[in-house]
């Protein structure tokens, strides 16, 4: 009889697997937000600006994060926002 439950290899692979896809993405998160607060509060002093202004800095951090998952296609699994391999 099969058993309905996965092995603990699955169980332990996929822990493993979750827990570097997260810390990947805080990671890139981090760094795609603090390099786009930083080029908006740079030139343009967008830190004190209008609303339009703050929606535009959040633009930049967001095209941030697609060029990142756009780049990961290269590096990481080909079907993966990853930069990882095997996420």
């Amino acid at each position: 009889m099969t058993s309905p439950f996965p092995s603990s290899d699955v169980i332990i692979k996929t822990g493993k697997t979750y827990a570097v896809d997260l810390a990947e993405r805080v990671l890139w998160t981090g760094a795609v937000a603090v390099g786009g607060v930083l080029v908006a509060s740079g030139p343009a002093d967008m830190l004190h600006g209008s609303f339009w202004e703050k929606v535009g800095t959040a633009g930049l951090i967001a095209a941030g994060t697609l060029v990142k998952g756009l780049v990961a296609r290269l590096v990481g699994d080909r079907n993966s926002a990853s930069t990882a391999r095997g996420v």
